[in-house]
């Protein structure tokens, strides 16, 4: 894991083209982003200006049309496809608004699975999952399925997974936009939590209310950085 000066991410001039029968858009615009480890940055905008674009490019679950990006200070653009799912595994945790758990299986079972396919011991696997559904609050509902919990407690246990293989870097898209407003404080309190204990978190919102919680907030607009601000206090 990265624990020197280096930053943790590093973008430099990443542009992303779409093309769709001769019409070209252009979702993101000469991006120049460092994320350092540690750090908790929020990405915040209006709807369609770019920020879950460039959170995918970020999760390695697309790729720039033109620019560079340095993840743990290793070029991104000549890693093989499985190369990039062995990142996305073992380096990136995903928090996406619409939880993603997998309905026929347990919560303990759903936080297990990317441990699962790592290949990893059992008795590992199991201190790891209990240790982060401790963490997220949700040890009590192992084994429950998604089904029988509400959509705050369904949030707490996709963190729980995201956070489970000790990744370098939490992506959360939109967390708290399935929630209320009460859930949603306590998943950004979460949030919080888990960064006061050393994680680095980048989160895409487009709720300003919740850039707060972040050390800093890159503004986009129509695929451009247009402001970066500081929280202080």
């Amino acid at each position: 894991m990265n624990r020197d000066d280096h930053p943790l991410i590093r973008m430099d001039n990443v542009t992303k083209v779409f093309f769709t029968e001769e019409v070209e858009t252009h979702a993101l615009s000469g991006i120049h982003l460092e994320i350092k480890n540690g750090e908790y940055v929020s990405i915040a905008g209006p709807s369609g200006c770019g920020k879950s674009t460039l959170l995918s490019i970020l999760g390695l679950l697309d790729s720039p049309t033109e620019g560079s990006y340095w993840l743990d200070s290793k070029p991104v653009e000549g890693l093989k496809m499985s190369e990039r799912a062995r990142y996305r595994n073992r380096g990136i945790g995903f928090i996406f608004q619409s939880f993603n758990l997998i309905g026929d299986l347990t919560v303990y079972e759903n936080v297990e699975l990317p441990l699962t396919y790592r290949g990893m011991r059992a008795a590992e696997r199991k201190q790891r999952v209990n240790e982060a559904l401790e963490k997220v609050g949700m040890a009590h509902r192992a084994k429950h399925l998604p089904s029988q919990l509400s959509g705050g407690q369904q949030q707490r246990v996709a963190v729980a997974r995201a956070v489970v293989g000790q990744p370098l870097i939490l992506l959360a898209d939109e967390p708290t936009g399935n929630l209320d407003s009460r859930n949603s404080e306590a998943v950004m309190d979460l949030l919080s939590d888990l960064h006061k204990g050393g994680a680095t978190i980048c989160m895409v919102t487009h709720d300003s209310r919740y850039c707060r919680h972040a050390d800093r907030t890159i503004h986009l607009f129509d695929g451009r950085v247009v402001e970066e601000s500081v929280e202080v206090g």
